[in-house]
């Protein structure tokens, strides 16, 4: 049990649960800090003085608000506990003030609240009030004494002396806004609890989907996991969930596809070396069982074919080792600035005598020198395994052209020929050891390593190669890029 409730989908669950009840208790605390320290609003007072003036102006309908002596406004502000307050409204002075604070033809101000309004019959009298004693249009406001004592009040005058304006004002309460809803805690208890709980199941079901989903994705990532262990490479994982999930699933199913890459590219490797080592040694021996048997009439003529066979294995050997050095970074380059035009040209003309004889045509094309820091010698052995590769696959009365221009602060060389091509499928591998696209093509097999070698030295000089093929018998083109300077690591 204490294991399972360890787990991610536990852990996630309890921390969506627990964030959201810590935001909760915040926000009920910050809520209840804000009510203890505001003032009651002024709305609440105006309610208040709304029933006030419905009271006043029921028992002042019988003999009507324009009757009424200061007499009979003491009584009144008396009566109701209240305060009374006479203003001439078009200048704002003061005609009678119940608690004596203003003396008549004070000058008053009045702050009127516009955002509270009722309807001008919301205090009418009763059976005697009729239209001549409305509300002051739902005028509200408040008024400060010198003292600087502030109160609320609610306006009322008569229908026969507009210019008069009779004031009910009620101190304004020093009441927090959380003690004025003190009133109704009863009320409001139980539909916040309510409110509360609905909020804090909503959550709990939010928080099992969020996180279930999430461990779902997980879940089918270690799965996939497990079955690539296995040797299960067609396992993937859907691409679901956040963002951020949905990039680890491609970067699994990227992982996946490059493992099994891997995978296939050291099986070939395998199989090919297998092969190519195969066929020289069963060569050897049966030359040399041949010889011991004295089975061959002429011993020189099998001696030259042991050696042959034998150059061809020190040649493996020895590019398998120069790979190896490429490939783990032990080579050290001699950069030097090399004429690439003037390089090409020179191993055009090396080659040209092996391309005469199958009557192939080379041509190079250059708008002049174009120098880069390099290794002269591995870029010229380079060029050489893509010019011999040209001449060896490009049948006779073809053509190869050697094509250089600047590129990208750099120089690009195309080697195009119009030989018998690569099929599409193969274009990614041949760069591969020990690869060969059809080891049964071509006058002559080689080792399948000079690719290999080829592109392990254009990246250790900063560039980039690749091969491009519309098909077979249509020719291929490999395109190499070196940069102007390039300094080694």
């Amino acid at each position: 049990m204490l294991r399972r409730f360890g787990s991610l989908r536990w852990q996630l669950f309890g921390s969506y649960f627990l964030l959201l009840v810590v935001t909760l208790g915040v926000g009920a605390a910050v809520l209840l800090a804000a009510l203890n320290s505001r003032p009651e609003p002024s709305l609440v007072g105006y309610q208040r003085l709304v029933q006030l003036a419905r009271s006043f102006m029921s028992d002042t309908t019988r003999k009507g608000l324009d009757r009424l002596t200061f007499e009979d406004l003491q009584s009144q502000a008396e009566t109701y506990d209240s305060r009374i307050i006479v203003v001439r409204w078009s200048n704002r002075t003061v005609t009678y003030d119940s608690a004596g604070v203003f003396e008549s033809g004070a000058n008053i101000n009045l702050a009127i609240d516009s955002d509270y309004r009722v309807s001008p019959g919301a205090v009418r009298g009763g059976n005697g009030g009729g239209p001549q004693n409305p509300l002051l249009d739902g005028i509200f406001g408040s008024l400060r004494d010198p003292d600087n004592t502030e109160w609320l009040f609610i306006g009322i005058r008569s229908g026969s002396i507009r210019d008069l304006a009779l004031l009910l004002a009620e101190q304004r309460s020093t009441r927090t806004l959380q003690e004025s809803l003190a009133e109704f805690s009863g009320s409001l208890v139980a539909p916040i609890l309510q409110a509360a709980l609905f909020g804090l199941g909503i959550a709990f079901i939010l928080a099992a989907v969020i996180s279930g989903q999430l461990i779902k994705q997980l879940s089918a990532l270690g799965g996939a996991a497990r079955a690539v262990a296995r040797g299960d490479y067609s396992h993937q994982v859907p691409r679901q969930g956040p963002a951020e999930v949905q990039a680890v699933a491609d970067a699994f199913n990227t992982m996946v596809y490059e493992v099994q890459s891997t995978q296939q590219a050291q099986r070939d490797f395998l199989a090919n070396v297998s092969h190519d080592l195969k066929t020289p040694l069963t060569s050897i021996q049966g030359y040399a069982q041949a010889i011991i048997d004295d089975a061959i009439s002429d011993p020189v003529v099998a001696a030259e074919i042991i050696y042959s066979e034998a150059d061809r294995l020190t040649r493996m050997v020895l590019q398998l080792t120069d790979l190896a050095r490429l490939q783990s970074g032990r080579v050290a380059l001699t950069l030097d600035p090399v004429d690439m035009t003037a390089l090409a040209q020179a191993l055009v003309q090396r080659i040209e005598v092996v391309a005469r004889k199958k009557d192939v045509a080379l041509t190079v094309k250059s708008p002049g020198a174009l120098t880069v820091r390099a290794d002269g010698d591995r870029m010229a052995q380079v060029i050489t395994n893509l010019l011999s590769n040209a001449v060896k696959f490009t049948p006779q009365g073809g053509h190869i052209e050697i094509d250089l221009h600047a590129l990208d602060q750099g120089v690009e060389i195309s080697v195009r020929d119009s030989g018998i091509g690569i099929p599409q499928g193969e274009l990614t591998r041949v760069f591969e050891r020990f690869y060969q696209v059809d080891k049964a093509r071509g006058p002559q097999r080689g080792l399948g390593l000079g690719l290999a070698i080829s592109r392990e030295i254009v990246t250790a000089h900063g560039g980039r190669i690749g091969v491009n093929s519309v098909g077979e018998g249509h020719g291929t083109t490999f395109t190499l890029w070196l940069p102007n300077e390039f300094k080694a690591t």
